[in-house]
């Protein structure tokens, strides 16, 4: 069966499948808005039907760098002999910045679904919706279907916000492989939660493949192909390890069924056609101590990604092939960090993040795509929480990135100043 075919039917078959169970499910209950343990679902839904919880993120930065921070080699940074103004840290700019400003809205629908939508405001580059999508409330078995704009849930940081994250800017191998915010997509989500001793949960996605797995600040050539175009699947695992200590352990990848990308320079356009792949797998650590605010909690977490893209290039100059090949690009990358709770509300956490270990990157040169040599950045950071609202943190950055030339760039260093805080009702975060 056609790759595209199959999982698109699975998803069907398990939609038509539930909503036969629903369907039953009703017809034995005179009443369907009262669940199995008897509680109303209509009277709890209804206090945000026409009140839905709303609330704002500000999140702002100070950052300043020794010197041009130039992305890492083989990921993009490859200027072609154009005089490109690279940004220090991939967008984070030098100076004061309001980063992003986060408008999230949810509510309940109705006895059966829920509703979330989530703007982002990026400094002065207007509005961009981040989420929005609908999620159902009570389908049998465990299962779960969300449809709209949504954050993956493949690994473990793409499903968060930046004021989640443990660090003020993002895991280099997230950016660089999924985009400056991680795989976002439009499509379909079904995942499956057993009733197992232990958690487990586990899910396939069709998108819609906006990015087809290329970060490149690139134009997108895919009016022939409309989709969907991306398919991913992910499961996740948590033991049970006690009172204080709790782990979860992920495994993740995805198939881009049309991978396509086009740069133009003046008189030059240079395109890439093919497919890809990539998995990853993903571990997270939290020790709470018992004491209060946070003084002695662990959290250590890292993820590893491989992605592999089978593309043919070519170079067009005035209308005439210039250059034609096809080869095949294979990058990865990982971040470990670990952060500990040395006084109540004050946390410190270091940590480093590594990519290119494998760099066949989508560079071409001598009929061939380019390999480059690994890149690395180390950061350390102090926060300080006064409440469960706001946040201020520390952060400072040395980069080891390798360069086109081969070089690195060993005396690179960046410090970050960022403050964030919370207006309005703001739902808990995920483990």
């Amino acid at each position: 069966m056609n790759a595209r075919i199959f999982p698109l039917a699975a998803m069907t078959a398990g939609i038509l499948l539930v909503g036969a169970a629903q369907a039953n499910n009703e017809a034995t209950n005179t009443n369907p808005a009262i669940d199995s343990t008897g509680v109303d679902r209509a009277r709890i839904s209804a206090g945000t039907q026409m009140n839905p919880t709303i609330s704002v993120i500000l999140d702002g930065v100070y950052a300043n760098f020794s010197r041009e921070v130039e992305g890492p080699a083989g990921f993009g940074s490859h200027d072609h002999g154009d005089d490109h103004d690279h940004e220090h840290e991939h967008g984070l700019e030098e100076g004061f910045s309001l980063r992003e400003t986060e408008i999230s809205v949810s509510a309940s629908i109705d006895n059966y679904l829920d509703g979330v939508m989530t703007l982002a405001i990026e400094g002065n580059s207007g509005i961009k919706v981040e989420e929005a999508y609908i999620l159902t409330r009570s389908l049998p078995a465990g299962l779960q279907i969300k449809a709209g704009r949504f954050l993956s849930d493949i690994g473990y940081i793409n499903r968060q916000h930046p004021h989640d994250w443990q660090f003020a800017d993002r895991p280099l191998v997230s950016e660089l492989l999924f985009g400056e915010h991680g795989l976002q997509d439009n499509g379909m989500q079904l995942s499956w939660l057993p009733s197992t001793s232990f958690y487990s949960r586990y899910g396939i996605e069709i998108l819609q493949g906006e990015t087809t797995m290329a970060s490149q600040d690139v134009h997108e050539t895919l009016e022939e192909d409309h989709g969907p175009r991306l398919y991913t699947a992910f499961a996740k695992f948590a033991p049970d390890l006690g009172m204080n200590h709790a782990a979860m352990f992920g495994f993740s990848g995805g198939i881009s069924t049309s991978f396509k990308k086009e740069e133009e320079h003046d008189d030059e356009v240079e395109l890439w056609e093919g497919d890809g792949w990539f998995a990853g797998i993903d571990a997270v650590y939290k020790y709470n101590s018992g004491k209060p605010f946070g003084h002695g909690n662990w959290i250590v977490q890292g993820e590893y990604y491989f992605r592999e893209i089978s593309a043919e290039f070519t170079e067009i100059e005035n209308q005439i092939i210039e250059e034609q090949f096809s080869g095949r690009s294979k990058q990865d990358g990982f971040y470990l960090q670990a952060l500990y709770g040395f006084a109540p509300r004050w946390s410190t956490g270091l940590r480093v993040d590594g990519v290119g270990l494998t760099n066949t990157s989508l560079e071409p040169g001598n009929d061939a795509f380019e390999s480059f040599d690994a890149s690395y950045r180390y950061a350390a950071q102090v926060s300080f929480a006064p409440t469960e609202f706001s946040r201020l943190r520390l952060q400072v950055n040395n980069y080891d990135y390798a360069h086109d030339d081969g070089d690195h760039g060993h005396d690179a260093w960046g410090v970050m100043l960022q403050y964030n805080v919370s207006l309005g009702a703001h739902g808990a975060h995920q483990f």
